[in-house]
């Protein structure tokens, strides 16, 4: 009876043990799952963080390599049109000088083509001079009037136009170019004489002339006074 007690109390221990060695078992493999679980929940987010930071890293690189991209185009446009400006201003510098070198040659021009033609009016005025006789051969220069009893002194009158005829003979210088300084008596009623300016030279001169009946008025005498330009 003593042997069966012990009998039965080796299975159970037998027993015992198996279930202990078991339930180690099963909770080292749980132990192990859960490790290994663990493990790739941590490997998973620590490789899935760097690649988002590297895939970041690439955008944002990108996104500065775009917005750098834009920033170098407008400073590049930039430079072409502060050279498009430089350019202009250039042009517009050399056709400034361009106009004034034309307006100064005009005005070379202008002043040659005055001098020119004041040149020929002195040489046609002198021409004219040479054509009129010495002093004292005049010729008269005709008349309308019948009877000239003595010189008539108005402006209005036919024979102050006929005296004007006689000084544009003597002197070249037409009735219509000329300003009467003074024009009246010279000592007789058939004797004048007469201080004239010319318009265009601003010459002047003194004429004497006198009444010749039936022929009209003749330069006797002329005297230049200067004032020319």
């Amino acid at each position: 009876m003593g042997n069966n007690f012990d009998n039965m109390s080796d299975g159970s221990r037998s027993g015992k043990l198996a279930k202990r060695k078991k339930t180690n078992l099963v909770l080292n493999g749980l132990i192990a799952v859960v490790v290994l679980l663990i493990i790739f929940v941590s490997g998973k987010i620590f490789f899935g963080d760097s690649q988002s930071t590297a895939k970041d890293d690439n955008t944002a690189t990108e996104a500065a390599d775009k917005s750098a991209a834009p920033s170098s185009s407008k400073k590049a446009g930039s430079g072409d049109s502060e050279v498009k400006s430089d350019k202009n201003v250039v042009e517009s510098v050399t056709a400034d000088d361009n106009d004034e070198a034309v307006n100064d040659e005009d005005k070379e021009k202008d002043k040659d083509e005055k001098e020119k033609l004041k040149e020929e009016k002195k040489k046609e005025k002198d021409k004219d001079k040479d054509k009129t006789a010495e002093d004292g051969n005049w010729e008269p220069v005709g008349t309308v009037q019948d009877e000239h009893p003595s010189a008539v002194y108005d402006k209005n009158s036919v024979d102050w136009q006929e005296m004007l005829k006689a000084i544009s003979s003597a002197t070249g210088v037409d009735s219509s170019n000329m300003t009467v300084l003074w024009l009246g008596n010279n000592g007789g009623p058939n004797s004048a004489a007469g201080t004239i300016s010319a318009n265009d030279s601003g010459e002047k001169y003194k004429v004497e002339i006198e009444w010749v009946d039936g022929k009209g008025w003749k330069p006797v005498g002329v005297e230049e006074l200067g004032g020319g330009q």
